[in-house]
């Protein structure tokens, strides 16, 4: 069962204790640059047949991590939009090494 939050602020301490595994949050980083890549090469082409790409990249790689390395169950299936921001927070703190990478 997941806890109820009413702001990010609230919420990230939680986001951060279901990614306490560094392969998960290594597969984070990597989904979310593959996504956005693929994302940049589906507006350059003009073919939105694509546009699930980015989806899959994302959140194939973050899933994985939950699922197998994390063993639990991604928080973006309750919380979508708060996940998503929780993703560019955690791999900004990756990036400039408040968290391990």
């Amino acid at each position: 069962m997941q806890p109820e939050f009413c702001d990010f602020q609230g919420f990230y301490p939680f986001y951060l204790s279901q990614h306490r595994h560094l392969i998960c949050r290594r597969l984070h980083l990597l989904g979310i640059t593959l996504g956005l890549i693929s994302l940049l090469m589906v507006i350059s082409v003009r073919n939105w047949l694509y546009l699930p790409l980015p989806l899959v990249m994302g959140y194939g790689c973050a899933w994985i991590g939950h699922f197998f390395f994390e063993k639990n169950k991604p928080a973006t299936f309750n919380y979508p939009l708060w996940s998503l921001r929780g993703d560019f927070v955690m791999i900004k703190e990756m990036l400039t090494g408040r968290i391990e990478l």
